[in-house]
């Protein structure tokens, strides 16, 4: 069976030697996620060197993703390491304070503009919304609240605003030199924390190729502001290649009432508008200790698969966790099962849209013979830049899409992409009249399609030519092919 959801696995002290990596390729890992909350540049030049060398050693493309801090919106620190907040106690936040004295009665600020962005009445939640507080009052550099709902907090906390409304801009200035650092490892995707609007993306991506980056851009979508109304969280996606789903931040904000139809919403419009989306935060959370995941969180993983996600996220389960590689396979059993579903065989319905340019047409029609044409198994789609058969992966169906390149870095570009298994094959190296049927052999040498399968082929009548898919076949496996 082939896989068609992709699966994300962030890099840690638990997998980042080039043994473990290599073994996560094999268990099934497609994109690895770089976290550039931690680690020093050199080390992740270290890291992103393994994880080349094991992908090109297993035969496969594998996509690296980095991932950019963002804001600190954060506490400071307490003298004693941690506190016991009480229900019903007074608590105040201070950017003021030494950033070391925090205590019982309050704390200081990393995120140093917190008074001017709330007021009395407002909910504030700390430490991914366990501890939540009230504001009473606001002086100056104080913001006075009152523990609604207490229990332990330490040093350097997450802080959120219930609703959203915090000014932070996404780049930080550490940002700004870590963009830098991702086109120096030629990054494939280069992933925003907490945007608020597409302007945020676009200056990710601006900045990304003036360093001389090529990656994608992939928008965190984790501030209420992003999904506040739909022409904002559609003008989000279309300035960036992909969008993640960061469920930590985004129900602090929105609530977790909200979250479910949120995360449902963004995947389908996603890929309406022709982009991938990643499905991430405590996806097998169970897993960081435990060798098997919880029932819930495999209904979790299934769910997103039956959404129609393009990948599913591992963060702490393989950077820190006891059982990287047992995650990875549960995550990848689990995968195969909800594609494989009766419920997922109803779903395979071609959604309607106008192409508007010949290579979208084309992707159209030939998502429209593989899902009604009998015997057909599987899509060769011969591109320059991948936008042919990610825009097939758009399609609902359940047959694999080859994309046949011979550029490396579109190959690991379109690993993140439902549906598609990258291969590398060059046909401008190829006579013509002998293209189609050396694909079809490599298709069959591969062990995608037997003798007697159809294959449908697109390729463009030029070689080397950007958007130039123009051509649609259909080919019998071992029967005559021009």
């Amino acid at each position: 069976m082939i896989r068609r959801t992709k699966i994300v696995a962030t890099v840690g002290p638990a997998c980042d030697s080039s043994e473990m990596l290599s073994t996560l390729v094999r268990a099934g890992v497609d994109v690895f996620r770089l976290n550039f909350s931690h680690g020093t540049a050199e080390h992740h030049r270290t890291v992103a060197e393994r994880i080349r060398a094991v992908a090109e050693e297993a035969g496969k493309s594998v996509a690296t993703l980095v991932d950019l801090q963002g804001p600190k919106i954060r506490i400071d620190r307490f003298r004693n390491g941690k506190v016991k907040l009480e229900n019903g106690a007074a608590f105040t936040l201070d950017a003021a304070m030494d950033e070391n004295a925090g205590d019982e009665q309050g704390v200081g600020l990393a995120y140093k503009e917190l008074p001017q962005d709330c007021s009395a009445g407002d909910t504030l939640l700390l430490n991914d919304g366990l501890i939540e507080l009230q504001v009473e009052a606001v002086e100056q550099t104080a913001v006075h609240c009152r523990v609604v709902v207490g229990g332990v907090l330490s040093d350097r906390k997450g802080l959120n605003r219930k609703g959203g409304g915090l000014t932070a801009r996404a780049l930080t200035d550490k940002d700004r030199n870590d963009i830098k650092l991702a086109a120096e490892l030629d990054a494939d995707y280069l992933a925003l924390s907490f945007p608020r609007d597409a302007d945020d993306v676009r200056e990710a991506r601006e900045l990304y190729r003036q360093a001389g980056g090529h990656g994608g851009v992939v928008a965190k979508i984790e501030r209420a502001e992003a999904v506040a109304n739909h022409c904002t969280l559609d003008s989000i996606m279309l300035a960036s290649d992909g969008v993640m789903v960061a469920r930590g931040d985004l129900a602090v904000e929105i609530g977790d009432a909200e979250l479910v139809g949120v995360q449902k919403h963004v995947t389908w419009r996603a890929r309406q508008l022709n982009r991938f989306v990643i499905t991430a935060t405590q996806m097998m959370e169970s897993m960081i200790n435990h060798p098997q995941p919880t029932r819930a969180e495999i209904s979790d993983v299934a769910n997103a698969v039956l959404d129609g996600t393009d990948a599913v996220m591992l963060s702490a389960e393989t950077a820190t966790g006891g059982y990287p590689e047992a995650t990875v396979q549960a995550m990848n059993r689990i995968i195969l099962g909800a594609e494989h579903s009766h419920l997922m065989s109803s779903l395979r319905e071609q959604d309607s849209y106008i192409p508007e340019r010949i290579d979208e047409a084309i992707a159209s029609a030939a998502m429209f013979v593989a899902n009604r044409l009998p015997g057909v198994k599987a899509i060769i789609a011969m591109t320059e830049t991948g936008s042919t058969p990610m825009m097939m992966s758009r399609i609902r169906s359940g047959l694999t899409i080859v994309a046949f390149t011979p550029h490396a870095r579109c190959q690991r570009r379109l690993a993140v992409y439902r549906g598609i298994k990258p291969v590398s094959f060059d046909s401008a190296a190829i006579a013509p009249t002998d293209v189609n049927q050396k694909a079809v052999a490599l298709l069959l040498e591969l062990g995608v399609v037997q003798s007697g399968d159809k294959v449908i082929l697109t390729k463009g009548d030029y070689v080397n030519v950007n958007g130039g898919t123009n051509t649609l076949k259909v080919v019998e496996v071992g029967g005559l092919i021009h």
